[in-house]
This record gives C-alpha cells, sequence and structure tokens, in this order.
C-alpha cells in the first residue's frame, strides 16, 4: 500500500501546474497564436526568464543521477559539476540579446527560423528539426523514467501510476497553455526545487549525527572521496569532457537559447543572468553535496541501494518524517516536469511551426489560428504520449541518457549557432556539413549497438567495438564537435558565400 501522505502535496502541486495552463490560455485569448503559444508573446521578465532558463536547464537527473554519483564519488564529482554554475550566464550572455534582435527583425519565433533565415535553407531547417525532436525525445524519456522511479521509492505507489499520474500532468498544461505556461510553471518549479534541497539538506545533516560527524566518518572510511580525482575515478579525461559536455557547449541547446527570443528588455536580460547564476550555484553545489552527506544515512556499499539513481530517493524516505516525504520530492519532480515541458514545446514548435506552418506558406496557403492551436496541441500530446510510451519499460542510468542527447544536440547546434551568428564568412555549405557531419559521428556508436541487435554475428560486434572508439577515452562529444568544425570550416571556403543582403540583415554595419 501507498503514502497517502505522501501522494496528497503532489496531487495539488500537480492540480496548480494544469490550472496555470488554464489560466495562461484564458489570458491569450486575442493574442498572435503563434507567439503567444511559442515564445509567449517576448514578454518575460528576468524573474521568470531566469527561472524558466533554469529550470529547463535542471533536469531529473541533476536530482537524482548527479548526487547518487557524488555519494559514489565524492567532492571531485562536485568539482567537475560546477562548471554548470556558468551555464545560464553564458547562454543569456552570448546569444540572448542577438538572438532578441534578431528574432524581432526577422519575425522568428524558434531557434530554427533564425537558422533558416540565417543559411536560407530549408534543408538545413528541417534537418535542425528533426535532430532536435529525436535528441528530445530521449531526453524527455529519461525525464519521465526518473521522475516516476523517484515517486515509486518514496511514495510506495507502482513506477506504471507515478508515470501515468506526472507524465500526463505535464503533457495537459503545456499542451494547454503553450511557452507562456512552460514559463510560470518553470519558475513554480525551480522554486519548489531550492526549498526541496534545503528541507532535505537539514534531515540529513540530522539523521547522520551533524556535519562534523559526517564528515569525520567520511575521512575515515572513504579518504580518496576528498581528493580531485577520487583515487581514479575521476580521470582527467572525464573532467575535460564534462566541463565541455555540461558547461561550454550548454549555450547551444536549442531549449536554452530559444529563452533569448522570449524576454521583454535588456534589463530583464541582465536580471535573470545574474538570478540564474546564482540559482544554478545554489542548486547544482547544494544537491551534489547533500549527496555526499547521505553518507551519513545510507552506510551500506552502493550494490545494496540498487545503483547511484537509487541513493537519493533512498536518502528522503530513510532521513525525512513520513508527513514531509510528499513535500520533499515535489522537488525532484518539479525538475523532471519543468524539464519535459520545455523540451515538449520547443519540440513542437519544430513540427508546427519550422516544418508544417512554413511549408504551408511556401505553397500559398494560410493557416487560420484555430487550425495552428489544435495542430500544436496535438503535435505536443502526440510527442508527450510517445516518450510515455517509451518510458513503460524503463532504462537504466538516467545521467547517461541524458547526458547523450544534451551531447547530440550541442555537437549538432554548438558552431552551427556561434559561427552562424558571429561569423560573415560561415554559409550554407559549412553548416550543413557541420551538423550532418558531427550528428553522424557523434550517433556511430548508437548504430553499431543497433546493428549488432539486428545480428550478433562476431563481425558486427568487432564492427561496433570499432565505431564505439574515441581518443584518450574522451567522451563522443570532442569527436563530434572536432569533426563538426572541420566540416563547417571546409564548407564556409569552398561552399558558395552567403548573399549580401542576408548578411545586412544580420551583420548591419558592417
Amino acid at each position: 500500500m501507498g503514502n497517502l501522505a505522501a501522494l496528497l502535496p503532489l496531487l495539488i502541486f500537480m492540480a496548480l501546474m494544469i490550472g496555470i495552463g488554464f489560466y495562461v490560455r484564458r489570458e491569450s485569448a486575442g493574442t498572435s497564436f503563434v507567439k503567444s503559444y511559442f515564445i509567449g508573446n517576448h514578454n518575460l521578465g528576468g524573474f521568470v526568464l531566469a527561472m524558466t532558463t533554469v529550470a529547463t536547464y535542471s533536469s531529473v537527473s541533476s536530482f537524482v543521477g548527479g548526487p547518487g554519483m557524488a555519494w559514489q564519488i565524492g567532492f571531485g564529482w562536485i568539482y567537475m559539476a560546477v562548471v554548470q554554475v556558468t551555464a545560464i550566464f553564458l547562454v543569456l550572455g552570448i546569444y540572448g540579446k542577438r538572438v532578441a534582435l534578431l528574432s524581432r527583425r526577422l519575425e522568428a519565433v524558434t531557434v530554427v527560423d533564425i537558422i533558416r533565415a540565417r543559411f536560407n535553407s530549408d534543408r538545413l531547417a528541417g534537418l535542425a528539426a528533426f535532430i532536435i525532436v529525436l535528441f528530445f525525445c530521449a531526453t524527455m524519456t529519461a525525464q519521465f523514467v526518473g521522475g516516476a522511479k523517484l515517486f515509486s521509492a518514496v511514495t510506495g505507489y507502482s513506477y506504471e501510476m507515478g508515470l501515468l499520474l506526472f507524465g500526463l500532468t505535464v503533457v495537459l498544461y503545456t499542451a494547454i497553455g503553450g511557452f507562456r505556461a512552460v514559463a510560470l510553471t518553470d519558475t513554480c518549479c525551480a522554486l519548489v526545487m531550492m526549498a526541496g534541497i534545503v528541507m532535505l539538506l537539514y534531515y540529513v545533516l540530522q539523521a547522520g549525527g551533524g556535519y562534523e560527524n559526517i564528515m569525520a566518518t567520511l575521512h575515515a572510511d572513504h579518504p580518496e572521496m576528498f581528493e580531485p580525482l577520487s583515487a581514479g575515478h575521476m580521470p582527467l579525461t572525464l573532467y575535460l569532457t564534462q566541463w565541455i559536455l555540461v558547461g561550454i557547449c550548454t549555450i547551444a541547446l536549442p531549449q536554452s537559447v530559444v529563452r533569448g527570443i522570449s524576454y521583454k528588455d535588456t534589463k530583464g536580460l541582465h536580471q535573470a543572468m545574474l538570478i540564474g547564476t546564482v540559482v544554478v550555484g545554489f542548486m547544482n553545489i547544494g544537491i551534489n553535496f547533500t549527496g555526499i552527506l547521505a553518507h551519513g544515512v545510507l552506510t551500506g556499499p552502493l550494490e545494496s541501494y540498487g545503483g547511484v539513481d537509487n541513493i537519493i530517493p533512498k536518502t528522503i524516505v530513510a532521513a525525512m518524517p513520513p508527513s514531509l516525504v510528499g513535500f520533499a520530492i515535489i522537488g525532484p519532480l518539479a525538475a523532471s516536469i519543468s524539464t519535459i515541458s520545455g523540451l515538449l514545446i520547443v519540440a513542437s514548435s519544430a513540427i508546427i511551426k519550422d516544418v508544417y506552418l512554413h511549408a504551408q506558406k511556401a505553397k500559398g496557403e494560410k493557416v487560420s489560428d484555430k487550425k495552428l492551436r489544435h495542430l500544436s496541441m496535438a503535435a505536443t500530446a502526440a510527442i508527450g504520449l510517445l516518450v510515455f510510451f517509451i518510458a513503460v519499460t524503463p532504462p537504466s542510468l538516467i545521467w547517461i541518457i541524458n547526458m547523450f542527447a544534451f551531447g547530440g544536440l550541442e555537437t549538432a547546434f554548438f558552431w552551427v549557432l556561434l559561427l552562424g551568428l558571429f561569423w560573415r564568412r560561415a554559409n550554407k555549405a559549412g553548416a550543413l556539413l557541420a551538423m550532418a557531419g558531427g550528428t553522424f559521428v557523434y550517433i556511430l556508436p548508437m548504430l553499431g549497438k543497433i546493428l549488432l541487435l539486428i545480428t550478433s554475428a562476431e563481425w558486427a560486434a568487432s564492427f561496433a567495438a570499432a565505431l564505439n572508439w574515441s581518443p584518450f577515452g574522451l567522451h563522443r562529444i570532442v569527436l563530434g564537435l572536432t569533426v563538426s568544425l572541420i566540416c563547417f570550416i571546409v564548407g564556409a571556403y569552398k561552399g558558395k558565400p552567403t548573399k549580401e543582403e542576408t548578411l545586412a540583415l544580420f551583420f548591419p554595419g558592417r
């Protein structure tokens, strides 16, 4: 039998999310549907912009898989993960104002709109939309699985019930309210996340006999956890690739860049950069440090807890009073919900705005706001339900799935956005080669695994192992980014230059 006291706070929280969706839909009546649904009418203030960017960037792996790894490895994991503190400052600082000005100049609503206008290529825009949907589905699957596992472990109800409850909630309010509902619910989720971290940290310290007692025990039993390299568990190659993967290259994530289209004014942008950096720092360091302190609560070997993904759920159950368990898991579930909703709305815009609506305009056909509303809501719901059914059979190691999808998006968009928006010589050939070539190289190991599943022949195993090669044991993103950059430069110098009228739009006065 499940813990009803733990379930009630979650039900109230999810009802609030759905209520916000209906409220936003009613308030948006009479405005342009496309701008309202996909970017919130360029009307986000600094605080909401900061919170929605933080909430979308933070995921269930940040609250489950990440601190679980910190429990296993120690302070080396925090030293690696702390680079994430720069993420919001970098993405809004580098792209915020640039993307906002371009979106208004070009009447762009999505990142793909800007890419299409910069490179004058429907083929590139179509490829970008496909990659967004593909990797977003992988990320959303990880969020659904992580949230449902956490729900089951803490409340005692089934995994399937948790998946159904919060999965359908997030699909419903996102489909109904669009981007502005996502932004407002993200703000609630971010606030709840911070409150949840403080609450969990307090009870973990209390259950472990205080900070000094926990640290003394760790020094005695696990001295390697205080070393930056953690006795070889955190090699320098892992530091390098993770700083690239969850730090520098996060400026290219479409779900973060699109926030630059939505803010109201420059003052709000600057506020969001400062607020977002402080909040990310608090949440990132706070939850991973809590993972280390959980040694004061969970003292057995990792195998006895079923893996790193179970460390935080079991810590919550062991350390907190039963009456507060429901409030404690709202934070991690809010991280899952906010990430899914942010990805859903961008994936929906990739299908409806970037592919369907553009194709209709090319034919000279006008699409009514009513039809667009229905199609957008249907696309959002369809993508959400597809991921929901994939998650019914859950994969393990949520953070690995999440990082794979992160790397794919960054490989595809990093050079295309950075060079496309800041280098005049960037052209269509370079962008196409970079996006297609880099992404193909990045996903080669996955293609090898699929081939191995189809045929278990010895040659297939050897071929799959060869495709999984990566220099010096670095993450595949390093190879993908390198190939993508080489492809971009070759295309830029060998392909046709961009038309002057396009350059005049993107680089006026130069």
